[in-house]
């Protein structure tokens, strides 16, 4: 992790990662922000790229590989693993047992996607801003 890396954004939405650009534009999130379809894109990025990213922010419900496979492929890869790179879903579900079944492995939040763009971008500021204040093992 390191706090100028890029963000990595999983979401097979167009309309979603649409309008999380047009927040961290309005926010001036200087990190680059790499986005991915679905989980097997972002795999693949993420086991060759030598880039250190900030945070992982990755829908759950999506084709081919959804975000709690991911999770688990990442925590089963020693490599990746060890890369200690945050993770956070951001998605439109909320129910209980999906939010069990994510803090089920190793993820450092869950948020909802929200309608309001201005309690959506307070959400959005809040990972980010976190995670760029956090001290980390990959910082130093």
């Amino acid at each position: 992790m390191s706090v100028n890396g890029p963000i990595i954004l999983i979401d097979d939405d167009a309309d979603d990662l649409y309008l999380i650009r047009n927040i961290m534009a309005d926010l001036n999130i200087e990190n680059e922000l790499r986005s991915f379809e679905n989980g097997h894109q972002a795999l693949d990025y993420l086991l060759v790229t030598v880039e250190k990213p900030l945070i992982i922010i990755c829908d759950i419900n999506m084709p081919l590989m959804n975000g709690i496979e991911l999770r688990d492929t990442i925590d089963d890869n020693p490599y990746l693993k060890k890369k200690a790179i945050p993770f956070i879903f951001l998605s439109t579900s909320s129910n209980r047992s999906l939010i069990e079944q994510a803090y089920g492995s190793t993820i450092q939040g869950f948020y909802k996607k929200e309608h309001n763009y201005e309690t959506f971008r307070t959400h959005i500021n809040l990972i980010i801003n976190y995670w760029k204040e956090c001290l980390h093992p990959n910082n130093f």
